[in-house]
């Protein structure tokens, strides 16, 4: 355990995650699994009916949708980092451990939009345990009326 969460050493661990997380908050969840290197994303080198890695593992990705507000989408990677997308801002490279403390915070209501005069932008912040935070940036365009709501 670090820092109090458990780690996810596979696809599947952070699966069963998702969907706690989903029980815990009452959301509806979709999940897609990709199986084999010629079914994973990053893998699209791989032969014709190759399907496990030269050192013979089966790499594992999955694709989580959430229903509700706001839309969250998490595709896991077998390497060990996802991309979550909240209301249609990316937000690539989260490492796989931090993945349910990240949805915590989106889906308890921690997340915000910082709003600047000068330069003119938004940046949604993310906090994670350990006093670290995610932040990415949000073009005005793709701002919904969930994330104008988190606005501060």
């Amino acid at each position: 355990m670090i820092g109090g969460m458990k780690q996810l050493p596979t696809t599947q661990a952070a699966v069963t995650a998702l969907r706690a997380i989903a029980a815990e908050y009452a959301l509806e969840i979709e999940v897609t699994d990709d199986i084999g290197a010629d079914q994973t994303s990053r893998r699209s080198a791989a032969g014709v009916g190759v399907i496990t890695d030269a050192d013979g593992s089966l790499p594992h990705e999955a694709f989580v949708e959430f229903g509700g507000v706001p839309r969250v989408s998490v595709r896991l990677f077998s390497e060990g980092d996802a991309l979550i997308t909240v209301e249609n801002v990316e937000c690539p490279d989260i490492p796989r451990d931090d993945v349910p403390a990240f949805l915590r915070s989106v889906f308890g209501g921690l997340a915000f939009v910082n709003g600047r005069r000068f330069p003119p932008g938004y940046r949604l912040i993310v906090p994670l345990p350990s006093d670290r935070t995610h932040t990415e940036f949000v073009p005005a365009i793709l701002l919904t009326p969930w994330l104008s709501s988190r606005v501060r």
